[in-house]
């Protein structure tokens, strides 16, 4: 058994895998979060606009 836990753990073939995986998820991780801002920042900028145009009754 402890050959067996001695060859696994020597092995190193997958291990660009994981990399990929784990920098893939971070990437869109970053993402999502950086969509998430812009999205919550357009719609404060969007109500403020209407707001604004909303108040100006020049007709």
């Amino acid at each position: 058994m402890f050959k067996f836990i001695k060859k696994v753990r020597k092995d190193e073939d997958g291990a660009v895998s994981v990399d990929w995986v784990v920098i893939t998820a971070a990437v869109v991780g970053l993402s999502a979060i950086g969509f998430w801002t812009v999205e919550d920042a357009s719609f404060g900028l969007m109500t403020a606009a209407g707001g604004a145009v909303t108040a100006q009754n020049d007709f």
